[in-house]
């Protein structure tokens, strides 16, 4: 991890802030960036989704999944906390805490049902985790996030009456997964044949990764320059969905460590565990925010707050498992497994 990945937090709340400094000093800055468009879709938000999702997809590798069989017992307990007890939360805590604010709810709901595939791999190596596993239970999120996380959101948004662009949401979830997807498979297995398998993890990936950060950067700055009138004249709202964010975390976390301690789990199968069950896909959410509501809605900003309070979350839940770890929380690591 770079100095620069170091402090993305810092960097995101600039971002955030420079945004919101160009809708208050140049006047129509929104209007002009909101009119690029094509049938609804932002031509820069687009652009900009695209190049954070194709990096993390490139993570993709099929193969590893047939070691599921081999270690289930981590993986299964990540897709229980991933599909079943991180959306629920997000659920009722929206419910509970953002009662009137529509827009925001669904932002909650998009943001707890969906796994994360990408920056887990960064959090997993700093934690020292096993990346086998890491690498096994992303590709399978992938997968599992083009089947469920439409009908998930779908019911959820059902259950409490909020209606929903759905068609958006499918579309959202082919455009800015499956395309990159398939865009990811191809450009790897050409790259490889072509320039040879070191030279893409070891020249390719990296170059892409920093892409990456570099739109999310950019997409910050775009989505708090669109709404930046709304959000300065309605500040209140940012630490309104914050309290259901971090609650939310605090809750799902805490539930990753019990039960990962609880099923007697390794520390480097646990901490993976409990970071991807942990932590959120913000840009699929992100994505699905802008393709229902708009690039400047309150929704798309919703989904962006927790991407602003991820950051430094698993950063401090990454010092935190070590710690645990050196209080013998879990069981000593084990020689033998498929997955480690």
């Amino acid at each position: 991890m770079s100095k620069f990945e170091k402090y993305l937090a810092v960097w995101v709340a600039l971002c955030m802030g420079l945004g919101l400094l160009l809708s208050k000093f140049i006047p129509g800055i929104g209007e002009t960036i909101d009119s690029w468009q094509i049938r609804g879709i932002s031509i820069p938000i687009g652009i900009c989704l695209f190049l954070m999702m194709y990096p993390a997809l490139l993570n993709f590798q099929v193969s590893e999944l047939k070691k599921l069989k081999d270690a289930p017992k981590p993986i299964l307990l990540t897709l229980f906390s991933n599909w079943i007890v991180a959306p629920i939360v997000a659920a009722v805590l929206a419910h509970i805490f953002l009662q009137g604010q529509e827009q925001l709810m669904v932002a909650i709901i998009l943001l707890g049902s969906s796994p994360c595939t990408a920056m887990v791999l960064v959090w997993g190596k700093l934690a020292d985790g096993n990346q086998e596993q890491n690498v096994v239970n992303t590709s399978l999120n992938t997968l599992t996030i083009m089947v469920l996380y439409v009908p998930i959101v779908t019911l959820l948004t059902g259950i409490q009456n909020i209606p929903i662009d759905r068609w958006a949401l499918v579309i959202s979830a082919l455009v800015f997964i499956g395309l990159p997807l398939i865009i990811g498979i191809i450009s790897k297995r050409w790259i490889i044949q072509t320039r040879g398998e070191n030279w893409f993890h070891q020249t390719y990936r990296p170059m892409v990764g920093k892409v990456a950060i570099g739109a999310l950067l950019m997409t910050l700055i775009i989505l708090f320059s669109l709404n930046g009138k709304v959000l300065l004249n309605n500040f209140d709202l940012l630490g309104l969905v914050s309290v259901p964010l971090l609650l939310g975390f605090l809750i799902v976390v805490s539930f990753n460590l019990i039960i990962t301690r609880i099923f007697g789990l390794a520390y480097k199968e646990a901490v993976i565990t409990v970071l991807i069950g942990s932590s959120s896909h913000f840009e699929i959410a992100i994505a699905a925010a802008v393709s229902m509501y708009g690039v400047g809605s309150i929704a798309a900003l919703g989904t962006t707050m927790g991407l602003f309070w991820e950051v430094p979350i698993m950063l401090g839940l990454v010092e935190l498992a070590k710690f645990l770890n050196r209080r013998n929380f879990w069981k000593p690591d084990r020689k033998a497994t498929a997955l480690s």
